[in-house]
């Protein structure tokens, strides 16, 4: 299903495949590995290592204006398929194709100094953030520190702040300006009620002016607040593609076997 919005796409995938090889511990020891070689020395030499398939043969067409929440349990690929759009992970097959202004957060704490004040830390996020607007960096700090209502404590440690605190101080200013696709993965879950709500709205103000969102959250009620289009991952396949009500409905029917999970 396409987006609620008929605006240009400013990102998509087709067909991507996303496999790890992985290298399963053995814990035999040197006789064991010594006899296994003269027994069967073809087969040490030649077997093929696990494979673990994370994102299975998804396309998906990111249009402007889209507020995209992913749903889906640990494992599902969420964090995977947000890792290819910010080009942290290339596909093992198939082609994606994404904007040059990306900004993506998994987690709050990177480019972090806990023993700098917030507003110090402020000033090299968005030098972090913001390279290419360097003129600028001091009217968006000013702006993130007074959209954040740190107000006194803006001048003490990080590393005395809350967890709500330390959110606060990261989402304001990874929302100061609207890149063409922000990722945002989990990372309203240190936040305060009040502040989600604040900062809720003021993405969806953002989104207004340019760009899209993909929001990753295991929130239903997050989802329901920020976005107007849902992806449902399970067994690394996109199994919805939808609505907000459909996609949350979709994921909250699914029992946890289902999902993937012999809870």
């Amino acid at each position: 299903m396409s987006s609620t919005t008929a605006s240009s796409v400013i990102a998509e995938c087709n067909n991507l495949n996303l496999v790890y090889k992985l290298r399963l511990f053995q814990s035999a020891g040197l006789r064991d590995a010594v006899i296994r070689v003269t027994q069967n020395p073809l087969e040490v030499l030649f077997k093929k290592r696990d494979r673990l398939h994370v994102l299975n043969n998804i396309s998906l067409q990111i249009r402007r204006g889209d507020r995209i929440g992913i749903l889906g349990i640990n494992g599902a690929g969420k964090t995977s398929l947000c890792r290819c759009f910010a080009s942290i992970y290339g596909p093992t097959s198939g082609r994606i194709s994404v904007p040059a202004n990306v900004r993506a957060v998994f987690d709050t704490s990177v480019g972090i100094f806990p023993e700098l004040t917030g507003r110090e830390n402020a000033f090299l996020l968005a030098q972090f953030m913001y390279p290419e607007v360097q003129a600028q960096h001091k009217d968006i700090v000013e702006e993130a520190l007074d959209f954040s209502e740190l107000g006194t404590f803006s001048m003490a440690p990080f590393k005395t702040y809350s967890n709500g605190m330390q959110a606060r101080l990261y989402l304001s200013m990874i929302s100061c300006r609207s890149p063409d696709l922000l990722i945002l993965d989990e990372v309203f879950e240190g936040a305060d009620k009040f502040f989600k709500e604040k900062i809720a709205k003021r993405i969806v103000k953002f989104i207004e002016g340019a760009g899209a969102v993909l929001f990753v959250s295991h929130l239903s009620d997050q989802v329901e607040r920020i976005c107007n289009r849902v992806i449902v991952l399970n067994n690394s396949r996109v199994e919805y593609d939808g609505s907000v009500s459909g996609g949350v409905q979709y994921f909250n029917r699914l029992s946890p076997r289902q999902m993937g999970c012999d809870l």
